[in-house]
């Protein structure tokens, strides 16, 4: 517990050092939604006001537009000689990954909450109470440890920092294939399939679902059941990669 807090402050100091990381997970998810809202939200009917609709989605985008500089991060460890000076240290080099998916979860909910901020003065209205709230931000925390452990594990495969980065872009891509924007429903043939059935989907609904009040049992089932599947997976991998590569 100690080595993770102590690689967790080196992490908070080279994210002070270097904030264009945080920057680029604030901003772009905010042009994107500026985007979104303003200049293609009336082409899309989803009987509700847009800014209703797209915001779970965006949180989404948020957590997955931040996982890039974590993939670099973790691959520039493994390759910079750091991880070889800890084996000299009285440190555990587990805790190394384990900083790096909680330093991951406390930047993406700094950059959600300027992008809630942000959707609230463009007409955000969530209806949900106290108790949806907790929910909403209970699946959040899950669905980015689970991310962060799958970028901990891109990183760690990838052979350099540059194509660790890379590698993260297909998470990065996957919210603009599911019902982030638009109904799957409204999706062409096999585009709605994929959107339908992809981890992504069931965790905006889920999210919809409890911002707007009217949660969903089986769509909340459906959403921590792939947030645990793809945290193990990310977990495992990231393991046994650290693991043959010390």
């Amino acid at each position: 517990m100690v080595d993770s807090a102590t690689m967790l402050r080196r992490n908070f100091r080279h994210t002070m050092r270097n904030p264009l990381a945080l920057f680029n997970a604030i901003v772009m998810p905010i042009v994107l939604m500026f985007l979104m809202v303003y200049i293609l939200g009336d082409a899309f009917d989803v009987g509700v006001d847009y800014a209703d609709y797209a915001t779970p989605g965006l949180i989404m985008t948020t957590i997955c537009y931040g996982i890039s500089p974590t993939a670099t991060a973790v691959n520039s460890d493994m390759t910079s000689g750091f991880v070889n000076r800890l084996r000299v240290m009285d440190v555990s080099r587990a805790a190394l990954l384990n900083a790096h998916v909680i330093a991951t979860m406390l930047r993406s909910l700094v950059a959600i909450a300027f992008v809630v901020g942000v959707a609230f003065l463009m007409g955000f209205r969530p209806s949900a109470g106290l108790p949806e709230w907790l929910g909403a931000i209970g699946l959040v925390v899950l669905t980015v440890v689970a991310i962060g452990w799958l970028t901990v594990a891109f990183g760690l495969a990838a052979k350099t920092p540059e194509s660790a980065g890379l590698a993260a872009v297909p998470l990065m891509l996957l919210p603009f294939l599911s019902s982030a924007f638009v109904p799957a429903d409204k999706m062409g043939p096999g585009a709605r399939q994929f959107a339908e059935h992809q981890p992504f989907t069931s965790i905006i609904e889920t999210l919809r679902g409890l911002l707007t009040g009217t949660p969903s049992a089986g769509s909340a089932i459906t959403a921590i059941a792939w947030c645990a599947g793809l945290a193990s997976i990310g977990y495992v991998w990231a393991r046994v990669s650290f693991t043959k590569r010390v």
